[in-house]
This record gives structure tokens, C-alpha cells and sequence, in this order.
């Protein structure tokens, strides 16, 4: 069973649902506003949203139901995610490791996925905050949206039901862990095109061969060969 339910506006749909969770018994439930005044992003970063432009969106999701391992759950949202909004503006996505949305060089969507434990019952609770609308960003921003990338304007709520009937969908017959990576690889950011990146504060030239099962990171870089690296460890410039 499936429910979706809505916020005029909330701090952050990750941390309210758990009220919704309180009351609820659904495998998978839903939450989203169109304001979101202080959204979460991975390790500890912070995701602006621009009020009734932009989508922030919660998924709870029991992890009794999925036997993969967190770092497999983290990637195929990533890849339902991406194959939604590729099918949905008929343009190319791609996956920033380890889990951003990429449209066109732009960072459309963020998403940030914890485990918790309520009422005696351990879920994935997966986050994504979506640029839909919002038509300006900071000139040095790597961000973009969905108007801004392609010239579509989608209606808030109705993209919102779409993704999460979608989303429910795929999760409910999830691939196997190896069909997971080679479909999370396909789709990863400037794979095998020369790039820079930034480690220890210095810019180094390197290649990015593929993501692992263990959430590393695998470049070969100009000066140091092929390292592998954990998020944080190096930045993508782009």
C-alpha cells in the first residue's frame, strides 16, 4: 500500500515524516511540499529551495523489504530518480556520484537518505529536493531546473504524484545488486572524459573509470594512477 501526503510548508519532509509514521502502516509513504524552509543535503550540507517552485520530497520505505546493502538502496534511488525525470523531459540525466541528479551540467535534484527506526520498524527514509520551476540561481551556482535546462514548466503537484507512483513502483521489485551497479555506472557523470578535481585543495586531471559496491569512487588520475576515493575525499569540478 502506497499514501502521499502534503505540507503547505515544513523545516524539512525528512524529519516530519516520522510523524506521519507514527500513524501509519503503509510500505510505502510519501511526503512533499512546495516550501521547504530548511532542507538537508548529504553529510551535512544544506539544500535551498526557492517556496511554490521546487519540489522536497520524502519516501519511507521499510528496509525489511530490501536485501541489498545500504550502498545498493542508495544507487538504485539514484537510478529510479534519474530514469523518471529522463523519461519525463525526453533529455539525457546522469548520476553525480554518489547520488546527485545532472541535467545539461546543472544540478537538478539533491537527494539525502538516512535509516531510522520508528515504532520498532527500521526505514530507509529517502529525501530528494527537485528544481522544477525556480528560473534564477547564484551565477556561480551548479545548480539549474527542470525550466531552466529544458524549457518545460510542470505542474508542482502533478509531477509530485507522478514521481511518487513511479518511485513505489520500481522499488517494489528492485534489480539484483549487479544489474545495479552496471546500470549506475552507465549513467554516471563524465565517466571516462578527462576532468578536473580538487584533493587536499590542489587540482589535479584524471578520468573517471567507475563507482564500486562499497560507495568508493575509482579515478585515474594525471600524477597518482588509479586511486579510489570515499565521498568528500575529492570534488568533481564542473
Amino acid at each position: 500500500m502506497s499514501q502521499l501526503f502534503y505540507l503547505k510548508a515544513c523545516s524539512s519532509t525528512n524529519d516530519e515524516i516520522s510523524k506521519f509514521l507514527l500513524y501509519e502502516n503503509s510500505d510505502f509513504l510519501g511526503l512533499h511540499t512546495f516550501n521547504q524552509t530548511k532542507g538537508r543535503g548529504q553529510y551535512g550540507n544544506t539544500w535551498a529551495s526557492a517556496s511554490e517552485k521546487n519540489v522536497a520530497y520524502t519516501l519511507a520505505v521499510k528496509t525489511q523489504n530490501f536485501k541489498v546493502s545500504d550502498y545498493m538502496f542508495n544507487y538504485y534511488t539514484a537510478i529510479i530518480i534519474r530514469d523518471f525525470l529522463a523519461k519525463l523531459t525526453d533529455h539525457p540525466v546522469y548520476i553525480k556520484w554518489p547520488n546527485d541528479i545532472i541535467l545539461k551540467n546543472k544540478k537538478i535534484v539533491g537527494i539525502l537518505i538516512e535509516k531510522k527506526k520508528i515504532i520498532q520498524s527500521n526505514y530507509f527514509i529517502m529525501g530528494a529536493g527537485f528544481n522544477v520551476l525556480q528560473d534564477t540561481f547564484d551565477e556561480i551556482s551548479n545548480a539549474g531546473s527542470l525550466l531552466t535546462q529544458t524549457g518545460q514548466r510542470f505542474e508542482l503537484e502533478d509531477f509530485t504524484l507522478k514521481l511518487h507512483n513511479y518511485l513505489t513502483e520500481k522499488l517494489k521489485n528492485y534489480p539484483s545488486e549487479q544489474e545495479i551497479m552496471e546500470e549506475f555506472n552507465r549513467n554516471l557523470f563524465r565517466r571516462d572524459q578527462v576532468s578536473v578535481f580538487e584533493i587536499k585543495k590542489e587540482r589535479q586531471n584524471g578520468i573517471i573509470r567507475y563507482a564500486d559496491e562499497k560507495g568508493e569512487l575509482w579515478i585515474d588520475l594525471e600524477n597518482d594512477g588509479l586511486q579510489r576515493f570515499y565521498h568528500k575525499e575529492i570534488k568533481l569540478l564542473y
